[in-house]
């Protein structure tokens, strides 16, 4: 009974975010590239802090009855795998609005669901900062960044203007945006920053 109560929660909750996402413009057509970046590398940054992977990215899509945008890991292969920065041809293919809305509403869904641990990131982050100390002096962010770096030069495509230090900082400020993604409005706000971003660089 508990399970059925849930399951209608979430569908109720996924079908308001839904609707609010439709309300906001649609990003134009030159603007795809960057937003298949941002969604991606989010999703990286999400994955290796928590060390969650495709079956719990695909259990959100079943609990927010989103399965058919995302019904199985070929499929959500195809749409990491559209982040025209990732390496490979194969899976590449168009990501339409329906399923970057997808995307944001499961980034989301997840974050909420680890929002202890981003918090706890977060606040050791302050704590280190306050110290003028490096990341790396922290177990828990040393090895977030060491498998977020790690698992974007192992996707990615070579890039001799990225340095160790640049995605480092990547690393940090994705993190820090998790925590606000984590937020009862974090769908709203992941959209509104893809399309903010939409034409910068990330």
């Amino acid at each position: 009974m508990l399970k059925v109560m849930q399951s209608a929660t979430n569908s109720a909750t996924s079908n308001s975010q839904w609707e609010e996402l439709s309300q906001f413009p649609t990003p134009n057509s030159g603007a795809w590239d960057n937003i298949k970046t941002q969604l991606d590398l989010i999703l990286l940054a999400l994955e290796t802090l928590t060390g969650l992977g495709s079956d719990s990215m695909l259990s959100a899509a079943i609990n927010l009855h989103l399965e058919s945008k995302l019904p199985d890991r070929v499929a959500l292969w195809r749409l990491r795998q559209s982040n025209p920065i990732r390496k490979g041809q194969g899976g590449r293919k168009k990501l339409d609005v329906d399923e970057a809305r997808s995307l944001v509403l499961i980034t989301c869904y997840l974050a909420k669901q680890h929002q202890e641990l981003i918090r706890r990131a977060i606040g050791l982050l302050e704590k280190i900062a306050a110290k003028n100390q490096e990341p790396h002096q922290n177990a828990l962010l040393g090895d977030y960044i060491d498998a977020f770096c790690n698992t974007y030069q192992e996707r990615m495509e070579e890039d001799e203007t990225i340095s160790t230090d640049l995605l480092t900082n990547l690393a940090i400020k994705l993190l820090v945006d998790l925590l606000f993604y984590s937020a009862p409005t974090g769908h709203r706000r992941l959209w509104l920053t893809l399309l903010d971003r939409s034409t910068k660089q990330f």
